[in-house]
């Protein structure tokens, strides 16, 4: 009661009108939210409920009250500068009613930068609002809390001439959805506790400096689960965790004698990553760009390289149209995960040495409950995420997929803008588990936001949403919320 009471403070202080109508390097923006949303089928619609960071509910008839304050670090200004955020919910029909969204400091010093806490973190080079979802890292689930340093801007090269930039991460961090999981989970099902997570990535940019409007990007992402306890029942998997495995989490090695053997015969740990390439037409006076982009997804070395075809893929084109009150940009996305490098697995033995590295399992494992954080699959939102199996087992069921997704938005007005999603994807399920019939997933949504002139700050978003298909079943529902945002 104290917290919604110190809520509901924040909320009537945040009413009054922002003491500053434009932004300073040391100002403190705030923003409350509040949201209510309505269903009529099993579930809420897909795209009202998923690449929300996980701040959202496939229950139906939800919502939440939010509150957060942030100052960002001045990334043009001093060569150091500090900036911190704090993002809270209370929410009903959601995992939890109390939720820490955001709660983070961050430090800059020149291109460098330091991030500590949970923070919202953006992937690759899919666009936020319009895209189905980075293979490895969508704006799906919530943030993991996290120590991160990273070049989060592309930085040039010494000695290139401008011609090459380069930017990257690294972090370790840890999952805090163990209580979760242990609510949520199936009597005698797979469960854990107390994993850790480790990310880095590097991305490379080719630019012409004097103006050239052709452009190439590339990039490398990898990211592990590792140490904690998988807990089946009453058997529990005690992973150690010291410094040996923590160095493990950075270059994939097998595990010690204290591991399952199959993480000796393999790698220690979880471990996901994809390929990230683009290619971008951007003339220098022209109000209009073109993106092609190609994200490969791997789940070991097979696919990481070139043992075996890239079949699988996100393959995008994004086009931002020159001004007008219609369209502003549209996205097409093709996605395909059916090859996972065959249906054939071998695990190599003494008596037969031959390694066949089919049967991929995206997202799964079998040790830990998979590419997911608090039911929300941490990849691309279609393959449908832990949280929806209703006989809670804490897994992917329908990671062999083929889809497309149109996303485009316009402003028909300085203070109208809308979005529209369409999805269309079929599953096969597993390798392990495979449908018996083809299933198939048509999701919309389609989102209107008006932010009056008159009322500086306020705005109000009325999304609506819609299942068909055989994957989820039909559903068809409403969201609205109303926000305020301002600067202390």
């Amino acid at each position: 009661m104290r917290f919604i009471k110190t809520l509901l403070l924040l909320t009537a202080t945040a009413s009054l009108p922002a003491a500053a109508s434009s932004a300073m390097p040391d100002s403190i923006s705030y923003s409350v939210e509040a949201m209510s949303s309505v269903s009529s089928g099993e579930h809420t619609p897909f795209w009202l409920a998923n690449n929300r960071f996980g701040l959202s509910s496939v229950k139906k008839n939800n919502g939440y009250l939010r509150a957060g304050m942030f100052k960002e670090a001045d990334k043009n200004g001093k060569r150091f500068a500090w900036g911190a955020g704090v993002d809270l919910a209370v929410a009903y029909n959601f995992t939890s009613t109390f939720i820490v969204q955001q709660l983070y400091a961050d430090l800059r010093y020149r291109c460098l930068g330091l991030t500590v806490g949970s923070k919202e973190f953006t992937s690759g080079f899919t666009n936020p609002r319009l895209s189905s979802g980075n293979l490895l890292f969508s704006p799906n689930a919530r943030p993991i809390p996290q120590a991160r340093i990273e070049i989060p801007q592309y930085t040039t090269v010494p000695l290139t001439k401008g011609w090459l930039a380069v930017k990257g991460y690294f972090a370790y961090g840890a999952f805090t959805d163990g209580r979760w999981q242990k609510n949520f989970a199936a009597k005698n099902s797979k469960r854990t506790e107390g994993v850790l997570f480790h990310s880095k990535g590097g991305f490379l940019k080719i630019a012409d400096p004097n103006g050239f409007p052709l452009s190439v990007e590339g990039g490398l992402q990898m990211a592990a689960q590792f140490g904690g306890k998988s807990i089946t029942g009453d058997k529990v998997i005690d992973m150690p965790q010291g410094i040996k495995e923590w160095l493990k989490a950075i270059i994939p090695s097998s595990g010690g004698s204290d591991t399952p053997y199959a993480e000796q015969a393999n790698v220690y740990g979880n471990h996901v990553g994809d390929w990230n390439f683009a290619v971008n037409w951007t003339p220098r006076d022209a109000d209009w760009a073109l993106k092609v982009y190609y994200d490969h997804y791997f789940e070991d070395h097979s696919m990481m390289f070139l043992e075996y075809t890239w079949r699988d893929m996100l393959l995008g084109v994004e086009a931002k149209l020159p001004k007008n009150p219609f369209l502003s940009t549209i996205v097409y996305e093709y996605l395909y995960t059916k090859d996972q490098a065959g249906p054939v697995y071998w695990d190599h033995t003494p008596e037969i040495t031959e390694q066949v590295s089919g049967r991929d399992q995206y997202y799964n494992h079998y040790l830990y409950t998979g590419w997911q954080h608090w039911g929300m699959g941490i990849g691309n939102p279609l393959a449908i995420s832990p949280i929806y199996n209703n006989d809670h087992i804490i897994a992917f069921r329908h990671n062999r997929l083929k889809g497309h997704h149109l996303g485009f938005e316009g402003e028909p007005s300085k203070s109208v803008k809308y979005r529209v999603l369409l999805s269309y994807t079929r599953s096969w399920g597993t390798y392990d588990i495979p449908t018996s019939r083809i299933m198939h997933n048509f999701n919309t949504l389609l989102e209107t936001t008006y932010a009056p002139s008159r009322l500086k700050g306020w705005s109000a978003t009325l999304s609506l949403g819609s299942d068909g298909g055989s994957l989820l079943g039909p559903s068809v529902g409403a969201m609205l919320s109303i926000k305020k945002t301002g600067w202390l």
